[in-house]
């Protein structure tokens, strides 16, 4: 990682700006900006068209990647750890099933379950995230396209998947998990097979759902069942299989590339 970037407050470009200006103004600067509150007009119109920019981006890219399965985890498990290691068995056998592996990019869980896809032989998809830190991308990505606001980034994410499978994470990824099982609970997405992989790690959690939300009415009892605990990558990818295949056969075919319209795999960053 390099240091974080350290700059002075830019004036803000015209309307006549670029796409491209707009894009490469400090992460660090834009969003804590953006997220003070209300702006001038013209400032926040600037930023619906970076926001729309984003999103534009990440569908040219993803949009040729095939069904996915996310897997979602911590990037701070390095190679030795356990953790890493059935991560990267999980890869391997999501891309044996047919189906291609999709993560956030960066290091430890997200790195191992791309690994595991590229040493299998299947496809192997990246949506980075743009941090003052400067997380990079790992080594092991077909395609990738890194992004600057994380709920474009979260997106893009659910939106080409057909299952998700959550390994031992941190605040970002108990984030994950919570967004996409209430998107399956409140059907904005199809019931999707949602795999908790480490039952040690998540056991206080689920004992906090079954003692606490459960008992106190905030959540149904079945709501519980939106979720597989396992500790096997296979018995993993078999829940995947049954559901996530069916859903995959809908899937609308594997769209030509325009050159015209340069689309294609190519990397995309911003």
């Amino acid at each position: 990682m390099t240091e974080p970037r350290r700059s002075t407050p830019a004036p803000s470009p015209g309307l006549g700006a670029t796409v491209q200006e707009w894009l490469s103004r400090p992460i660090d600067q834009d969003i804590t900006e953006w997220l003070k509150g209300p702006a001038s007009r013209v400032e926040e119109f600037r930023r619906v068209a970076r926001i729309a920019a984003e999103f534009i981006r990440g569908f040219r890219v993803l949009h040729f990647v095939g069904p996915c399965v996310t897997v979602f985890g911590s990037a701070r498990f390095p190679e030795s750890h356990p953790y890493y290691a059935a991560a990267r068995t999980l890869g391997g056998e999501i891309a044996r099933a047919g189906l291609t592996v999709m993560t956030g990019g960066g290091p430890g869980i997200m790195e191992a379950a791309n690994r595991g896809a590229k040493e299998a032989g299947g496809r192997s998809v990246g949506c980075n995230i743009q941090l003052p830190h400067e997380q990079q991308h790992n080594d092991y990505l077909d395609t990738w396209v890194t992004f600057r606001y994380f709920f474009v980034r979260k997106v893009m994410l659910v939106k080409y998947s057909t299952a998700f499978v959550v390994m031992p994470g941190g605040f970002g990824t108990l984030d994950e998990l919570f967004e996409a099982l209430t998107l399956v609970q409140t059907k904005k997405i199809e019931s999707f097979p949602v795999v908790l992989m480490g039952s040690g790690y998540w056991a206080p959690l689920l004992d906090f759902m079954r003692n606490s939300l459960v008992t106190a009415g905030t959540v149904d009892a079945a709501d519980l069942d939106l979720l597989t605990v396992t500790d096997s990558p296979e018995e993993a990818v078999e829940v995947i299989r049954h559901r996530a295949l069916l859903k995959a056969k809908e899937w609308r075919g594997a769209p030509t590339a325009r050159k015209v319209l340069r689309e294609g795999r190519e990397p995309a960053r911003g």
